[in-house]
């Protein structure tokens, strides 16, 4: 009446077979997490596989861009118009900052200097100031607001930078103050940028000192 012979009881795989399969296909999906989905989605590489074969960088750059989305502070790559805010800046820094932003092509050797910089913002309104250094100089630095809190984005874009380019130093949200030693990891621009969604008018105070040839705003 059947043409399909039914397999016999020790055809049937038995149950240390069962085991033994389900246990190696739980190791072999766990490689797979660990050295593909792992690197590739969250920039996790506990093996060094990931990297190897280039899955790595691209979790760190999902996980940088998600960071950045979340935190909505990183430094615009393409910045739509601001109402202009109130701008003070001592003799050293005033003619760059009244000019054009500008991108260093060629610069001399660092020589030792130091400024102060005082920018007003009401609230929505961003500023972004930047050193002209040079690879492996360094800087202190310190800033801190009246007691307005901030956000903060420290970054730094050489020269010639590719499209969508960044170099983050460290950034932070709710900040009245910040200070520490900027070291240049390329020849370029470095320096810091603020907004402002305190809900209140806050002014910002850089004094910087050390190896650059000059300081400007750039927003």
């Amino acid at each position: 009446m059947y043409n399909t012979d039914l397999p016999d009881r020790a055809e049937l795989p038995g149950t240390a077979r069962l085991v033994r399969s389900t246990v190696v296909a739980a190791l072999v999906a766990a490689a797979l997490l660990v050295t593909a989905i792992l690197p590739a989605e969250y920039g996790i590489d506990p093996t060094g596989v990931g990297r190897a074969i280039g899955l790595t960088q691209v979790g760190e750059i999902k996980a940088s861009l998600a960071a950045n989305a979340n935190a909505g502070e990183m430094a615009p790559t393409a910045r739509a118009p601001l109402a202009k805010p109130v701008i003070e800046v001592n003799a050293a820094a005033r003619a760059i900052a009244a000019g054009p932003p500008s991108t260093v092509s060629t610069m001399g050797a660092p020589t030792q200097r130091h400024d102060t910089v005082t920018v007003t913002l009401k609230h929505g309104q961003a500023a972004e100031f930047k050193l002209a250094m040079r690879k492996d100089a360094s800087v202190r630095y310190e800033w801190s607001t009246a007691g307005v809190p901030v956000n903060y984005d420290t970054h730094g874009d050489p020269v010639n930078a590719p499209k969508d380019f960044y170099h983050g130093y460290g950034k932070g949200r709710n900040r009245t103050e910040d200070s520490g030693t900027l070291k240049a990891a390329f020849d370029g621009k470095h320096g810091w940028f603020w907004r402002n969604r305190s809900g209140a008018e806050a002014t910002i105070t850089l004094r910087t000192r050390g190896e650059y040839e000059k300081i400007e705003r750039v927003l």
